[in-house]
């Protein structure tokens, strides 16, 4: 009777200091990056959509594991974020060079410790203290595994450290990286063939260099722009015949429509018109529009 009690009461000091959010997210889990390959290949009717910086809604700060938690309470998303480095080449999450608008610090990113960068919190997007801290980017690949898919922006990380960090997680299945040309593709599929990316491909000349460069079709989704326009026509047809998702991103275009009604059209009318991943700052939004 004595071990039942305390066994009970171990169980429940368990649940009572387990993380409760964790069961309540929409997750994208892949096991094996193949599993995570055929989730992304084109099919009609598939809409993805892509946290830019995790979210600025709800009060969250960008480029945080929150903001991505406070998303993933609402549907499944993947999530586009941005790695820098400190002065003591620790990656950490911070998208612009300097700390004033996203930190309670001031100056470059580069000037300051790990240590001294953790001193600091989070603002909002209206610039308001918050109560959290900014993470290293090893923490998010750690809190990423099995939730969902981390795409790792080009800022001054070197591409070598970006390729090594995914190789020493075994990550292949949950972070892909963000390639703005045919040489950074090459680079990181030639340290690991298995590496999805993000590739940008705007206009002909892009899809050309691609074409000729011999790079595989069936481990990325293409980057083609920030707005509905009749060009995008053409790529779309292209890549779906290759099984390839397009994306366009309404950070800079439709997001700063000023209501929620008007974003709303938007967003329905980007997947409408033929891409199948949406990337905003407002992916709840985008997930209720979609609904």
């Amino acid at each position: 009777m004595k071990k039942t009690i305390i066994a009970l009461f171990t169980c429940l000091a368990v649940i009572q200091t387990a993380p409760s959010f964790s069961q309540n997210l929409h997750k994208l889990n892949f096991k094996t990056v193949e599993e995570m390959y055929d989730y992304f290949k084109y099919a009609p009717g598939k809409k993805v959509i892509s946290g830019h910086r995790g979210t600025i809604e709800e009060q969250m700060p960008e480029n945080s594991i929150a903001a991505m938690e406070a998303v993933l309470k609402h549907s499944p998303a993947i999530f586009e974020i941005d790695p820098r480095l400190t002065k003591d080449a620790v990656p950490v999450m911070v998208h612009d060079a300097t700390l004033e608008r996203t930190t309670t610090g001031s100056g470059k990113v580069a000037d300051f410790t790990w240590k001294e960068l953790q001193q600091l919190k989070l603002k909002d997007h209206k610039g308001n203290p918050t109560k959290y801290k900014i993470n290293t980017l090893e923490e998010m690949i750690l809190w990423a595994k099995g939730k969902t898919i981390l795409n790792l922006d080009k800022k001054d990380l070197p591409m070598e450290m970006t390729a090594e960090i995914i190789r020493k997680h075994n990550a292949y299945a949950w972070v892909w990286v963000t390639v703005h040309n045919v040489e950074q593709a090459k680079f990181y599929l030639d340290k690991n063939p298995k590496q999805y990316l993000s590739m940008h491909i705007r206009n002909k000349e892009d899809l050309d260099a691609f074409k000729a460069s011999g790079l595989p079709f069936d481990r990325m989704i293409v980057y083609i722009g920030p707005e509905i326009k009749p060009a995008n026509q053409e790529m779309y047809q292209f890549f779906r015949e290759k099984g390839v998702m397009c994306m366009i991103s309404s950070a800079p275009t439709y997001d700063k429509l000023s209501s929620v009604e008007e974003r709303a059209e938007k967003y329905r009318a980007v997947f409408e018109d033929g891409a199948a991943v949406l990337e905003s700052d407002l992916p709840i939004e985008v997930s209720k529009a979609i609904k």
